[in-house]
Order: C-alpha cells, then structure tokens, then sequence
C-alpha cells in the first residue's frame, strides 16, 4: 500500500526548511494568519464532547461540511455512548455512508462509545494518554478533542497544517508527530489549539494542494516556498 504523503509532495507541498525557524518568526506568521482568519474556528457543528468525538473520526478523508451534512440527523437519533455502542452496524454504515471508508468508520465508532460505556462511565475523557486507547482515535483526534471540546491546549496536525507549515520552512519532515513536536516547540502552549485552526484555515482557502492561490495570500512575501506562483 503507497502512503499518501500528509504534504501533498506531488503538488509541490513539502519544501526544505531554508533556515532555522525561530519564536519570534512563528509569531510574526500566526499574526498575520490572525488577522487575515479572525473567524478561524473549529468546522464542525457539534454541541458536547461525544458528538464531537463522532464528526472528528467522520471527518477522516472527508469534509467538514459532507459531514455536517451527515450529524445533524445522526446526532438526533444517537444521544448517547450507549446509543452508539448499541447501534446496529449495517444500518449505522447506511447512515454514514456519504464520508466514505464508511465501513471502518462505523466499526471506529461503535467500538469507541463501546469502551467509552464500559470502561469511562458514558463520558469522553479529557487526556491524551486516554483518548487515544479509543479505537479510531489518534493524536489529530485527541487533539482536536482536547481543545474544542475542554479548552485543554493541544495542536492537531492535519493535512492542511503540514503542507502549509512545510512550505512556510517551519518543519521539514512529513510524519503528523514529528510535525506536532516541531511545532509546538515554537508555539506557547497556550495558542497551540488556535495555531492548528489558522494553519487549517490557510490551507483550506489559501494555501490549496495543488492550486495554491499564493498572489491573495497574506503570507507570500515571506514565504520561501520555491513552488510558489
């Protein structure tokens, strides 16, 4: 099996790091993303941990909003761990089968609120080292879980983080850990969960995969990205 690259190496994603990057530099580009996203914010609808939870495993390899298109029924009809735990997977794969990998999806999910009821009282724990012992949840997740749903700080590496931050020279390796250690070295801890939706942002209006619209982007004069228009 070929491991896609979280960059996005084909479309000219990943760039060298030209220089080591410093605090100070960090700071200066998250200012810049600050004002040019002052709406920069999680995407997906949710109202409780748990319904975050489900939308965040939905969300692998799909859109935010083909999801939000997808819970506000799913949220209806499921409002608990137990629900879930108890849901019959053939229906429940129906249900979701508009995020694609729906298969895998459900059996994350329903496996998940299963260990949620048995083994954490129904309730969506508030630690890495916990969230990540729920089947189909990973750091991303985790981290995402962490600072959307308990204001705990954490930064969430997804595909549009490590293109962007490898093209601004910030980190220059492809592995979503290596990225998050990187990173939040250079970021305060307490902008971590803020950094990730502005580095989100930037990649999802700006900084495209392969169409990447570097005349409107904010960042481009300071940008050493060779592949850049």
């Amino acid at each position: 099996m070929v491991r896609r690259s979280l960059t996005g190496a084909r479309a000219g994603g990943r760039s060298p790091v030209v220089a080591p990057p410093t605090k100070a530099r960090m700071r200066r580009l998250l200012d810049v993303l600050a004002k040019t996203y002052p709406y920069a914010r999680i995407e997906l609808g949710f109202s409780f941990p748990l319904e975050l939870l489900v939308a965040t495993i939905l969300s692998a390899q799909c859109t935010d909003a083909r999801v939000n298109l997808v819970t506000p029924r799913l949220f209806k009809k499921y409002r608990s761990t137990g629900a879930y735990a108890e849901a019959d997977p053939a229906t429940f794969e129906e249900e979701i089968r508009s995020t694609g990998f729906f298969r895998s999806k459900a059996k994350n999910i329903i496996a998940c609120c299963q260990k949620l009821s048995r083994d954490f009282g129904g309730q969506v724990p508030q630690t890495m080292d916990e969230l990540t012992t729920l089947p189909g949840v990973g750091r991303k997740t985790a981290n995402i879980l962490l600072y959307n749903a308990y204001g705990i700080p954490g930064f969430a590496v997804d595909t549009h983080v490590a293109r962007v931050t490898n093209r601004l020279g910030l980190v220059g390796r492809d592995d979503p850990d290596g990225i998050e250690e990187v990173l939040c070295k250079l970021i305060p801890r307490e902008m971590w969960g803020q950094a990730t939706h502005l580095f989100i942002f930037h990649g999802r209006r700006t900084c495209h995969a392969k169409q990447p619209r570097c005349q409107a982007c904010s960042l481009r004069a300071v940008c050493p990205w060779p592949g850049k228009s």
